[in-house]
């Protein structure tokens, strides 16, 4: 069995229209975001031992401003395939990963990780969390997966639960839809 994250980056920036998608920073909406659930992701007590990540700045800045409100960050593998990567690609890069560890979050950019999601949860209608990411997976959204694998070489769709899925919005209603920056 193996723990599978998936963290989407915080709210981002879109001011500046001359930065390129890549160099999109968080707004002040996501910085609140990606501290709160920084701290829940600690509270939730998984013990990742591996961080896969994209190296866009608004992922960096996710990232940088989770694990200080945890007061903890494991180590960190920064691959650009996971920009705006689809769920195949995720899948490949999470096939690749070496040693084995026993729980990996993979932090990066929607479709991409919400389909991912899809192709590892059975859509047979057993998880009612699957259903709300059906709704929407949105930014700084945190979800859980148990995968029914020995190994991440093994993974293919329909091996994984949804175990557990957390919103900004579920921790702070300011950070809902509603809220204006």
């Amino acid at each position: 069995m193996k723990t599978l994250g998936i963290f989407r980056h915080a709210k981002s920036d879109w001011n500046d229209a001359r930065l390129r998608d890549f160099d999109r920073p968080l707004n002040k909406r996501g910085r609140k975001g990606a501290a709160i659930m920084g701290k829940h992701i600690r509270d939730h007590a998984i013990g990742w031992k591996r961080i896969l990540a994209s190296p866009a700045v608004r992922v960096t800045q996710t990232i940088e401003l989770a694990g200080e409100a945890a007061g903890e960050t494991p180590p960190i593998t920064w691959d650009r395939r996971i920009y705006l990567a689809n769920s195949a690609t995720l899948m490949d890069v999470l096939r690749e990963q070496e040693g084995d560890p026993a729980s990996i979050i993979l932090i990066g950019h929607n479709p991409g990780l919400e389909d991912l999601i899809f192709d590892l949860v059975p859509d047979d209608g057993t998880s009612p969390l699957r259903d709300i990411v059906e709704e929407k997976f949105p930014t700084a959204a945190y979800a859980v997966l148990q995968l029914d694998i020995d190994h991440w070489s093994d993974l293919e769709e329909s091996c994984g639960t949804l175990t557990h899925l957390v919103r900004p919005r579920d921790l702070d209603p300011a950070l809902g839809p509603a809220a204006i920056d």
